[in-house]
């Protein structure tokens, strides 16, 4: 099986590519001329220089690779950015970089049996935010529903819409273009850094939360993430979209907790800031970050994000339709994760 797989130089994209290596897949990393290497250093790995800020040249380079080598069976399309000085740079670089390369296939000729699409939980933004009240065996317990596929998408970040964007113009091509879209949520793991920030933080002593009304939150180890996405492959599914999770429900607090056990801190000073703090200090840090053309941390998006109580998503289909089972839950995740960032030095 031959596989592209886009945005193979950043932290999901490394380890679809290992991954399909692993399983004996001709594997091809799409990355730009810029790109880092330092993740794909396998030589079984080939290489595809794919431009997608530009159609014409990236329709020729589609056309070049369609002559030399043939098409592919599958393409993951991972290549994305997830933080952008300016709301319209992820429009571009989310939404209409996948028709540019959507559209450079079609020129080419090569139509995959899977196009593999690697959306977003953040499409659907703040739904299901009404507390949920259950009764169980010690008394009552109050909690959010789960975002199901049924449920509306609302996206209330720039990040949320233009991932919508692409999800909606993949599905209307039909049977044109055979698509399969996962929407995980927060993916961590080795080599990510938005969540780095937060290890970093806590070996310094300080854990920072926003917000004083109960915050359902959810993840997804890397590595499982992409075996869903390989287990779609093997099976061929088609026109489906499917939340990711590991299927935990976590308070907000637990992720730090677990970082500073792996790390032996003692003690941490735990700093909640009440959420109008931090609209002011996403929204001044954003707007001077759009001034000089540089991403930060911190930005209006951001705040939504952190803003949003309920990130609970139903994995019952992902389950059910392709036989697959979540290997890590947070605890394991979080270990193994820490234990990369000492071994590489980050921390």
């Amino acid at each position: 099986m031959k596989i592209l797989v886009t945005g193979a130089s950043g932290f999901i994209g490394s380890f679809l590519c290992e991954e399909g290596l692993a399983q004996g897949c001709e594997v091809w990393a799409g990355v730009r001329r810029t790109s880092s290497r330092r993740y794909l250093q396998d030589e079984r790995l080939h290489f595809a220089e794919l431009d997608f800020a530009h159609p014409e040249r990236l329709a020729e380079q589609l056309s070049h690779h369609q002559q030399a080598h043939g098409g592919w069976d599958v393409v993951i399309h991972c290549a994305g950015v997830t933080k952008c000085p300016r709301e319209e740079d992820f429009e571009r670089n989310n939404h209409l970089y996948t028709r540019h390369l959507v559209e450079g296939l079609m020129q080419a000729g090569i139509t995959p049996r899977q196009f593999v699409y690697l959306s977003s939980l953040s499409i659907f933004g703040p739904v299901r935010e009404e507390v949920v009240h259950r009764e169980f065996p010690r008394g009552f317990d109050c909690q959010y529903a789960p975002i199901t596929e049924h449920d509306t998408p609302c996206p209330n970040t720039a990040y949320g819409r233009s991932k919508l964007h692409a999800e909606q113009y993949l599905q209307g091509l039909g049977d044109r273009l055979p698509t399969v879209i996962f929407r995980p949520t927060g993916v961590y793991g080795p080599r990510e850094k938005d969540y780095f920030l937060m290890a970093k933080s806590i070996r310094g002593h300080v854990d920072f939360s926003v917000g004083y009304r109960r915050q359902e939150i959810t993840f997804i180890y890397v590595k499982d993430l992409v075996s869903a996405i390989y287990s779609a492959i093997r099976q061929g599914t088609v026109h489906r979209a499917y939340f990711v999770s590991d299927g935990g429900i976590y308070e907000s607090r637990t992720f730090s907790d677990l970082i500073q056990r792996e790390l032996g801190i003692s003690w941490v000073l735990r700093i909640k800031s009440p959420l109008w703090v931090l609209r002011l200090i996403s929204y001044v840090a954003g707007w001077c970050a759009s001034v000089v053309g540089k991403t930060c941390t911190l930005n209006k998006d951001k705040f939504q994000i952190m803003k949003q109580r309920n990130w609970q998503c139903d994995i019952t289909p992902l389950k059910e339709e392709l036989g697959w089972t979540p290997q890590y839950d947070l605890e394991r995740g979080v270990k193994e994760t820490v234990a990369w960032y000492k071994q590489e030095k980050w921390l």
